[in-house]
């Protein structure tokens, strides 16, 4: 009988230890913390891509109508988001479809920023030198003295003192001096001329080195096509632009590769200047005390986006071509279409309204 008690007794303990460990591991006590799901990267050269739904995200799929026809009246032909690498959204209107190629505008910007970055660090480049040092004197109207004073880092940051207001001619003649270099910010298609200090640094045309160098190792497809007075536009379908959106999400790294240094890449994604605190290396950042709007020296208070995620930063184009990064949701966003309302450079009232119809589904 006693030995019975004995094991009776062991099983009572046994179980109520189970029971209790059980407990624990419900409550929350002793379970490990859930793995995090790994950043997803789409292999190159095919079409297939990992997908996510919004019931796996517990988004409010009851919004998501509202939501893309917004974006249908609104002039849309691609819209994207994909969250850690996955594709949760994917829409196209108005006859555009994911093989149809589309302009950047100056979305593409970023690309020229990011290349600009990686002859920096293949030693072609050094981005506080001055143009000149590049491209030779007299590729300005300036005096000697005042283009000495522009550097490629000025042309990265808007602040190249050259006036704004003679459009996007950039022949030397339409580059004229109207500040100093770094003390006046100004949205203006002078950036380009990086192109062409990389292309004279690396002995390399700009789409040479461009496509080996950045297009062709994460996947993208897409070319630079003239479009009148010196300047190229980037064109490529919605996935391709999402491929270089989610490059930017990871801090230029793509799989186990730093396409881009992390150390520059963060410079371009923050502050770059004390004039527009909302702009970097030719990105856009939401979430700051103020900023500029293209063609205007008028400070405006409070962050570009109000609806937006505060950490947010943005490849912005003519007529509402948009790259949205936000770190902090693993998210990148994707839209490509005509103006959705006027014609605008980069920044309209439509990201604002965009942004709070995306709210009403992920929050």
């Amino acid at each position: 009988m006693k030995k019975l008690s004995l094991i009776a007794l062991s099983s009572f303990l046994f179980f109520a230890c189970s029971s209790s460990d059980d407990s624990e591991a419900e409550s929350g006590g002793t379970t490990n913390p859930p793995v995090e799901e790994a950043m997803y990267f789409p292999d190159n050269g095919t079409d297939n891509w990992e997908t996510k739904s919004p019931a796996t995200l517990e988004w409010n799929e009851s919004n998501i109508p509202a939501l893309l026809e917004f974006l249908e009246t609104k002039n849309t032909k691609s819209f994207m988001i994909l969250v850690n690498g996955r594709i949760v959204m994917e829409n196209y209107f108005n006859g555009h479809t994911a093989t149809t190629p589309w302009y950047w505008a100056s979305a593409g910007k970023t690309l020229t920023a990011t290349l600009t970055g990686i002859a920096e660090q293949e030693g072609f480049i050094n981005t506080n030198n001055k143009v000149s040092d590049y491209l030779g004197t007299g590729w300005t109207s300036a005096t000697l003295d005042k283009e000495n004073l522009i550097t490629c880092r000025h042309l990265l940051t808007m602040t190249s003192g050259l006036d704004d207001s003679l459009g996007d001619d950039v022949s030397p003649a339409n580059l004229q001096y109207i500040a100093d270099a770094g003390t006046r910010w100004a949205y203006h298609n002078e950036y380009v001329k990086l192109q062409d200090v990389v292309a004279q640094a690396t002995e390399q045309s700009w789409n040479t080195y461009f496509n080996s160098k950045l297009r062709d190792p994460i996947g993208m497809t897409g070319t630079w096509l003239e479009s009148g007075e010196d300047l190229s536009v980037y064109w490529s379908t919605t996935r391709s632009m999402a491929r270089f959106g989610l490059l930017a999400l990871n801090n230029g790294k793509w799989k186990e590769t730093q396409i881009i240094n992390s150390s520059y890449f963060n410079s371009a994604i923050n502050t770059s200047q004390e004039i527009n605190k909302s702009y970097g290396y030719l990105w856009w950042l939401n979430g700051k005390e103020s900023y500029h709007l293209p063609q205007t020296q008028f400070e405006f208070n409070g962050p570009v986006i109000p609806s937006g995620p505060t950490d947010m930063y943005m490849a912005l184009g003519k007529n509402d071509q948009k790259i949205y990064v936000i770190p902090s949701k693993k998210m990148v966003v994707i839209r490509m279409g005509n103006a959705a309302d006027g014609e605008n450079f980069a920044l309209s009232g439509f990201d604002n309204e965009l942004w709070q119809k995306i709210n009403a589904v992920i929050e």
